[in-house]
């Protein structure tokens, strides 16, 4: 074996070595921030569960209380989770993951939480890409627009006014922005409509399953 040879093979097993201690690293790393991340993400899945349900009102583990769909947001083939609030063991309110693909730049992402009663105990906006100081104010942080659907259903006001007042509906739209509102109005009575219909089997478990689940 030539000296060229030598030199090559030596660089070779150096590099592999970095190489193998570089993933190394790399793996430790993740192993160890992987559980604060979880703990992160539950975290601020928890602050938005309370936003739109108050915590006095159930005493199960909502985070964990969960039933998988993939017909609630039509157009989309994703399964969508629902978390289930339950006091004593009594179903209480339904949170739900709702996009309406109708905003005026793309995806509106909600969250909205609907009593046993029918009624809206919240709405936040999750996330957009509506226009910053005209159709951003959907957001809680720049108005308090999207709370003008607490205590909402579908019989207050009538279903037939579930438009904003520009359609002749009863939610104000904002200035400048109609289209926005227009589509999260729709999108709010799309998941009470949702709810009506299938309060019955999003209860119809206890444990977090998929869809159609034991």
């Amino acid at each position: 074996m030539n000296a060229i040879i030598k030199k090559t093979l030596s660089a070779a097993a150096i590099l592999g070595g970095f190489s193998l201690l570089g993933l190394g690293l790399t793996s430790l790393t993740f192993h160890k921030t992987e559980a604060k991340i979880q703990e992160n993400e539950r975290q601020a899945l928890l602050t938005n569960l309370k936003a739109v349900i108050p915590e006095s009102l159930y005493d199960n583990d909502i985070v964990n209380d969960t039933l998988e769909v993939t017909d609630l947001n039509q157009g989309s083939t994703k399964p969508t989770v629902i978390y289930r609030a339950r006091q004593q063991g009594k179903p209480v309110a339904a949170v739900m993951t709702v996009i309406t693909p109708n905003g005026y730049s793309g995806n509106i992402s909600l969250l909205v939480a609907v009593k046993t009663d029918g009624t809206i105990s919240g709405v936040r906006t999750l996330s957009h890409r509506e226009t910053p100081g005209l159709g951003d104010r959907i957001e809680i942080e720049r108005s308090d627009w999207i709370s003008s659907f607490d205590g909402k259903s579908l019989d207050e006001p009538h279903q037939s006014q579930w438009d904003v007042k520009r359609d002749g509906g009863h939610f104000d739209q904002l200035t400048g922005a109609t289209i926005t509102p227009r589509a999260v109005v729709g999108a709010v009575k799309n998941a009470l409509l949702y709810f009506k219909h299938n309060q019955a089997r999003i209860f119809s478990t206890t444990k977090s399953t998929p869809e159609g689940g034991n």
